[in-house]
């Protein structure tokens, strides 16, 4: 466990998180909770879970109500790309001193909003309370009608995200109400056959990939949530005839919303893994009831995967018997890093993600080892024991969990908003199949004390 740390308090931070961790497939594990007080948990802040659902909205502008730091840290957080303006990669903050803190900040941020407008005459503004805002009590709710009164030609939504609880998925349903509030005047377009694709970000241009397998087979995608996406994209989304999920734990409050307000279905998809790529190109194609899409559908997924088929093939001789670790997010991921990992003959030894529901685990569980450790809302001791133990070759995860994996001396993946590299998609197989391969057998493991073929 972590150097420093006494036995005492190990057993004690072990025994408080003792339900949200499992091995196999006994009893029911905890989850959706908040984290336990002082256990380091991987999780972000509330704000954070808002900002990085929000953030890749190309045009949208992003007041941070607080301290500087709560921008910096969430300043360009996402690796996503755009097909239009880039501004969304800034960060504005009103840098809240402690003479905000004394005497209020609500003025200073109208002041801001006020700059914006005279500088950018934006058409959507979304402003952000961290924990000190929601501490002194400032309303940004009062702060943002008064801005739309004062500058009608703009959109300003408030995001009321202190990060009191410790749990970003509280943070994503924040952002899934912003996005509802941008909705609703525009709830009576004019349906049409299109989906919109909610839960992708657009990192290193993977909803390209999808919106372009989905055009195809002749399905229109209205609108992406929130990759690649603009306020004009955004309030035409309630015309869609379906709503297709693939991040679950960031998007479904938004699909249920949908669904209850603008009358549109959904369903889940994953475009991580060939199986699962297929399979849920496959369904979009169903759920929408037109033959000759489904035709079209099983045409191309018969050709991609004939494609792919034998390029993964040398691959998956070297990777047989592998273990992999999974840290993620959402437990769709997961899911289908556990497919992925199955199909190249790897095992994996152990699986956790920050915001998994017990459906998910439910099925990740079904998909794993009985001596495969299971775990929600993990913290680096916990990590550091589990892939020890369990003696894995390399770690799935985020950058916060890069510096443990090399400090363990074991290979590292990047799979979160971060990265650089498209890994949905068939293509997006080959590309992390590759790059598991190469993190595995590197020649450095050899010369780093632990060695590795």
């Amino acid at each position: 466990m972590t150097q420093g740390m006494s036995e005492d308090r190990e057993d004690s931070v072990l025994d408080e998180r003792m339900d949200s961790i499992r091995v196999g497939s006994e009893g029911d594990i905890r989850c959706g909770a908040d984290s336990v007080s002082g256990s380091v948990s991987q999780r972000a802040c509330v704000y954070c879970g808002a900002r990085v659902v929000l953030n890749p909205i190309t045009d949208a502008f992003h007041i941070v109500h607080g301290p500087i730091g709560c921008a910096s840290y969430t300043w360009d957080i996402r690796g996503s790309l755009t097909s239009g303006s880039d501004r969304y990669r800034n960060s504005y903050s009103t840098d809240m001193t402690e003479k905000n803190i004394i005497f209020g900040g609500e003025r200073k941020l109208e002041a801001a909003i006020d700059e914006i407008v005279a500088e950018h005459s934006p058409k959507l503004v979304f402003v952000y309370a961290t924990c000190i805002a929601g501490v002194i009590g400032d309303d940004i709710r009062a702060v943002c009608k008064r801005a739309s009164e004062k500058h009608p030609g703009a959109r300003f939504i408030p995001v009321q995200s202190p990060g009191f609880s410790g749990n970003k998925a509280h943070g994503y349903k924040l952002a899934c109400e912003a996005l509802m509030e941008l909705m609703r005047p525009h709830s009576k377009v004019d349906k049409n056959r299109g989906v919109n694709f909610l839960g992708d970000y657009n990192l290193a241009g993977e909803a390209w990939i999808v919106r372009s397998y989905l055009e195809r087979i002749g399905i229109p995608v209205v609108s992406t949530f929130t990759g690649d996406s603009s306020h004009d994209s955004l309030v035409r989304a309630p015309g869609a005839s379906l709503n297709i999920v693939q991040c679950a734990g960031s998007m479904t409050y938004l699909a249920k919303c949908m669904e209850d307000e603008f009358g549109i279905p959904f369903t889940k998809v994953s475009f991580f893994g060939v199986d699962d790529t297929s399979a849920s190109i496959l369904r979009t194609a169903e759920a929408l009831g037109d033959d000759e899409c489904v035709d079209r559908a099983k045409a191309f997924i018969a050709s991609e995967e004939a494609r792919v088929a034998p390029l993964l093939e040398p691959y998956r001789r070297a990777l047989a018997g592998k273990r992999a670790a999974i840290y993620v997010g959402g437990g769709f991921k997961a899911i289908s890093l556990i497919r992925q990992f199955n199909s190249l003959g790897m095992k994996t030894v152990m699986v956790g993600t920050q915001t998994g529901s017990s459906d998910e685990y439910e099925i990740i569980r079904r998909l794993v080892s009985a001596d495969t450790v299971v775990l929600d809302d993990a913290n680096p001791s916990e990590l550091e024991k589990f892939m020890k133990e369990k003696g894995a070759d390399i770690l799935v995860g985020g950058v916060k969990e890069r510096p443990l994996a090399y400090k363990l001396n074991v290979a590292f993946c990047d799979h979160n908003h971060e990265r650089r590299r498209a890994l949905a998609g068939y293509d997006g197989v080959l590309n992390f199949t590759e790059e598991i391969h190469s993190s595995i057998c590197s020649p450095v493991w050899g010369h780093v004390g632990r060695k590795r073929e």
